[in-house]
């Protein structure tokens, strides 16, 4: 019999082929709800999940055969991992699938509030011709420092190496990464030196909120601030008296604490609110890495790591 695996939520259906050769039999029901997931995974060597429901205690006791889970994007915040851990799942995702998307988006982001493209945008289409109010500054001779080296920052930093400008990195659980295209350095010495920061390390406890008070209050420079990682390592409050007191020039986000608009609680609508009347913060909707072309490589990139667990016995 062929092991099974269970993919629930819509994702590109270039994996299927991909592992039917490699001899699963392979359910693809992305209309599937959290119960019958339940019910169903006893049956599954394999799960294929994006963010339709948290991967917890309780879903991974309900995979009493399940040998691996998946996630399809960059991302483990949804898992349980120490729970997924314990109970030997081997855990996979995709950061290669979207890197180069997450890479263009963060610098697209910066080089809109640099060049103050969305104002600039607004008043002419209001037959506003102001050209000195809308003056931009060059990225040249700047520099751009990385909090979190992985597969985004990594593209990142490849990305920037055209314009000039300086690049640094750090990296709590990583070393020796210099290359041509970064200079590894402490988190001392970014506070020290980053003219522009971006984030993009994940979400676990220890990053939740990392992105305080504290820790903005240390930038020895006014930054430039940029979030394509996730929206819960940055308070939004804290977002906000900054770039009032101008220790924050202006900021770039991709991800916000709370993505469910119809569910704000009141204060986090005030703080929008504040954010949405500035010219100098710039909102995507979690798309960074939501690209035609990521949403083939990330199941490409999962596919062959499945294959390449080699379960499925000759």
């Amino acid at each position: 019999m062929k092991p099974k695996i269970l993919i629930t939520e819509k994702i590109h259906e270039c994996i299927i082929p991909m592992l039917e050769e490699a001899g699963y039999e392979v359910h693809y029901e992305p209309k599937i709800e959290r119960q019958e997931i339940l019910q169903k995974l006893p049956a599954y060597t394999g799960v294929i999940v994006r963010s339709k429901t948290p991967q917890d205690k309780e879903f991974i006791d309900a995979g009493t055969n399940l040998k691996f889970l998946a996630r399809s994007g960059a991302g483990m915040d949804q898992v349980d991992v120490e729970y997924a851990q314990k109970n030997n799942l081997i855990l996979l995702n995709a950061p290669e699938g979207n890197r180069d998307a997450v890479a263009e988006h963060t610098l697209g982001m910066l080089l809109n509030l640099i060049n103050k493209l969305r104002s600039a945008d607004n008043q002419v289409r209001q037959k506003i011709w102001d050209r000195e109010g809308n003056r931009g500054v060059e990225l040249m001779h700047r520099t751009f420092g990385i909090i979190g080296y992985g597969n985004m920052g990594e593209a990142v930093s490849k990305r920037l190496s055209g314009f000039g400008c300086k690049v640094i990195a750090y990296d709590k659980y990583k070393k020796d990464y210099a290359s041509e295209f970064v200079e590894e350095v402490s988190l001392l010495e970014l506070y020290e030196r980053a003219d522009i920061v971006s984030f993009h390390v994940p979400l676990t406890p220890e990053t939740k909120f990392y992105v305080n008070d504290d820790f903005l209050e240390s930038f020895k420079k006014n930054i430039i601030l940029l979030n394509t990682a996730r929206g819960e390592i940055l308070p939004l409050k804290s977002l906000v008296k900054y770039l009032k007191s101008g220790k924050i020039l202006a900021a770039g986000l991709d991800v916000l604490e709370n993505e469910k608009m119809a569910k704000l609680t009141k204060d986090q609508n005030d703080v929008l609110g504040e954010l949405f009347a500035m010219d100098n913060v710039l909102f995507t909707p979690h798309i960074g890495g939501w690209t035609v072309e990521s949403y083939i490589k990330i199941s490409e990139t999962l596919g062959k790591k499945i294959k390449g667990l080699k379960l499925v016995v000759e």
